[in-house]
């Protein structure tokens, strides 16, 4: 079993910048991918960024120059700093692990991007 809570989301004005957190319950070394997705309202739930225990990562490319995935093994978190701030950014963001062969989620965060 994998738990991971998120934290880091909230308002942002255009052009600013957020850092989330994903902290997983035990060691995140041995996951094979983690990653982040968003769910705006009215859509469905789209890849923005994983990262895998090799160390490669990969982008939604409406993301790719502004979204940066990295994490610490250490602290068995990993994060998503976002700059550059659209509001089509803005949605519920959500952690994401793949273990075993199954797939864990966090309960999710709200960016919210407004002026």
């Amino acid at each position: 079993q994998v738990q991971l809570l998120e934290s880091g989301g909230g308002l942002v004005q255009p052009g600013g910048s957020l850092r989330l957190s994903c902290a997983a319950s035990g060691s995140i070394s041995s996951i094979n991918r983690m990653g982040w997705y968003r769910q705006a309202p009215g859509k469905q739930r789209e890849l923005v960024a994983v990262t895998t225990s090799g160390g490669s990562t990969n982008y939604a490319d409406s993301v790719k120059g502004r979204f940066t995935i990295s994490r610490d093994n250490a602290k068995n978190t990993v994060y998503l700093q976002m700059n550059s701030l659209k509001p089509e950014d803005a949605a519920v963001y959500y952690c994401n692990a793949y273990y075993r062969f199954r797939n864990y989620w966090g309960q999710g965060t709200q960016v919210t991007v407004s002026s």
